[in-house]
């Protein structure tokens, strides 16, 4: 018979009570790794795994024209580019990449404006598909970077839902899905930096966007910007390039009204206020701390007739947004479809105050008699494009001495060729003066300002 002695059976009570921990620490660590591999699965992953697949891959086909110069002394001047076209022409083929989403089953996609606004041929890859398909262009609106194209389908494509609200929360988690550098359905994440910032548009108007960290790479744009339960809430737009994680999304209320119309109706129609604003006086700005439009102008009948507005009134903000100048207020009033109603704050004196105005469509004509009654001028065209047909007297034109005959090929530096391009262009400056022509009188031009 053996004895083992206390030592030894102290050593075993041991062993066997360290074996057990380990048991037990393998059974816990097992069961915890199979909670953590079911914890992975967050909102961030579901998210991008219902929203991935309407997310696209958008790549276009350019041809551009290079013309060469017609040696004429101009220099970069607009009648350098004038005479340019007149030039022989070669031909080159470029491409572009961007981002879009399905928005519509019926195959409807939203994407930027500068991703498709030059394209002659649009393709959309889709990430469960190998082959692109070929896109058309709907709609485009410059103004607000937005676009629509449409591919065929047999089928109901998968589509992301607009969040139905837009009071975006300061610090709340977005999910940005897009192409950047052609790298399909690529996601970053951050919050919401600013729900409404206020970035101006190059051209002395105002545009307002979502600023967010979530990393927005070339190639993105015109990918959805999405929160926390997969809602669009914007779409992705531009990032600053002298800033780091720094990306501006256009927000879901903009989209909403933008593409509705352009599915509509091909463009963004013209909406119709009745005011004419004009820039308020240094001293009242300075009073206040900030700008305004003042109205200077308010035709009968109008809408803003309606809403009870009135001369001398100097306009706010436009849905609770800030204006700082006339031009401001025509750049927010144009991403509104006729038919909305906009909540406009005024300050009438020393009272400060609300008008509720619904906006109508642009009256038929309405352009060439804006430009006869605020400028004195009546246009015409002939075969050789746009002419001045008359000009009224004591007018700003007057003033400046045009006289018929005059020939008008640019209206705030774009190129007009005949009538419709001409309404076009007034249509989309409305109320923002002085305007710019370019004006040709025999064989000389002229850049002059009305009034």
């Amino acid at each position: 018979m053996i004895f083992e002695n206390r030592e030894a059976r102290g050593v075993r009570r041991e062993v066997r009570t360290i074996l057990k921990s380990f048991l037990l620490a393998m059974v816990l660590w097992g069961t915890a790794g199979s909670a953590n591999a079911h914890d992975r699965h967050s909102a961030v992953v579901e998210t991008v795994a219902q929203a991935g697949p309407a997310v696209v891959n958008i790549r276009t086909e350019q041809i551009m024209q290079r013309r060469g110069s017609p040696g004429f002394g101009f220099g970069d001047s607009f009648f350098e580019e004038f005479f340019r076209q007149f030039s022989p022409s070669r031909s080159y083929r470029t491409q572009a990449l961007g981002s879009g989403a399905v928005i519509d089953s019926r195959g409807y996609l939203v994407t930027n404006a500068h991703v498709v606004e030059k394209a002659s041929k649009i393709f959309v890859a889709f990430a469960n598909e190998r082959l692109e398909r070929q896109a058309s262009l709907v709609g485009i609106d410059p103004s607000t970077d937005l676009a629509v194209i449409k591919v065929a389908t047999d089928k109901p494509l998968p589509s992301i839902t607009f969040a139905d609200y837009d009071d975006l929360l300061l610090g709340e988690t977005v999910i940005a899905i897009g192409n950047p550098l052609g790298l399909e359905n690529s996601v970053t994440t951050g919050v919401v930096s600013a729900p409404q910032r206020r970035l101006p548009d190059g051209a002395g108007g105002v545009g307002v966007f979502i600023q967010t960290d979530a990393l927005i790479n070339p190639g993105n744009s015109g990918g959805p910007l999405l929160d926390i339960n997969g809602r669009l809430i914007g779409i992705n737009t531009a990032i600053a390039r002298q800033a780091q994680g720094i990306g501006f999304a256009i927000p879901v209320q903009v989209v909403r009204r933008v593409v509705g119309d352009l599915i509509a109706h091909g463009r963004v129609r013209p909406v119709y206020a009745g005011i004419l604003p004009g820039e308020i006086n240094r001293a009242l700005a300075n009073s206040r701390g900030a700008g305004g439009a003042l109205v200077t102008e308010i035709e009968p009948g109008s809408p803003a007739a309606d809403a009870d507005i009135r001369l001398a009134d100097v306009i706010l903000e436009v849905d609770s947004i800030q204006v700082d100048s006339a031009t401001e207020y025509l750049s927010l009033l144009r991403t509104f479809p006729p038919g909305s109603k906009v909540v406009l704050t005024l300050l009438r004196g020393v009272d400060e105050l609300q008008a509720q105005i619904r906006l109508a469509e642009l009256p038929a004509g309405y352009a060439r008699s804006y430009v006869k009654r605020i400028l004195g001028l009546v246009v015409d065209q002939d075969r050789q494009g746009l002419v001045v047909a008359q000009v009224m007297a004591d007018s700003p034109a007057a003033r400046i001495e045009l006289r018929p005959g005059d020939r008008i090929v640019e209206v705030a530096g774009v190129q007009v060729a005949d009538l419709e391009a001409f309404d076009a262009r007034i249509e989309a400056t409305l109320g923002r003066l002085p305007l710019k022509f370019a004006v040709f009188r025999g064989n000389r031009g002229y850049l002059v300002e009305l009034p």
